[in-house]
């Protein structure tokens, strides 16, 4: 008896954390990534997603506002990607921008997008979890903070 609850016991404190990991790094870069049709693409109806473009109050959120160059908005996407942790530039290329946010305890992998509108002076944004259904929000939160440390860098010049 006591055997099988130090197996049970490894399985659930050694195997299963590192079975979750080799899970998280699998899954390739997700084919429906980048800009089809002037758009990021929809999220999925997990709800592991949300965007700027989605009407659903699950998925929905509301997109930055710049006036400015795409050169501008750029610059400053990147530096408000930069206060947060976790987070790569993946590519960056003229109005669309690429991040991959890892999570700290198992390194799951969400995809960052964004899309600068120059003519509508509006950023759109897409993050969403390359596995799982739920993500327990982190998405949302994590763009909630990409917005606050956009909002920080606003009376800033660029480059700082």
């Amino acid at each position: 008896m006591k055997k099988r609850l130090v197996y049970a016991t490894v399985l659930v404190v050694v195997i299963a954390p590192l079975a979750l990991q080799l899970v998280a790094r699998m899954p390739p870069i997700p084919e429906n990534l980048g800009v089809r049709n002037g758009q990021l693409a929809a999220c999925p109806a997990s709800p592991n997603c949300v965007s700027t473009r989605a009407t659903d109050e699950q998925h929905a959120i509301e997109p930055v506002v710049f006036s400015g160059s795409t050169a501008d908005a750029m610059a400053r996407i990147q530096e408000a990607l930069a206060a947060l942790p976790r987070v790569r530039i993946v590519t960056a290329d003229g109005a669309y921008l690429h991040a991959e946010a890892t999570s700290r305890l198992f390194r799951f992998v969400d995809d960052v997008e964004f899309l600068y509108d120059e003519q509508n002076g509006v950023i759109h944004f897409r993050s969403a979890s390359r596995v799982g259904h739920s993500d327990l929000g982190a998405n949302r939160k994590r763009m909630e903070q990409f917005r606050k440390a956009w909002q920080r860098g606003a009376d800033l010049p660029l480059g700082n």
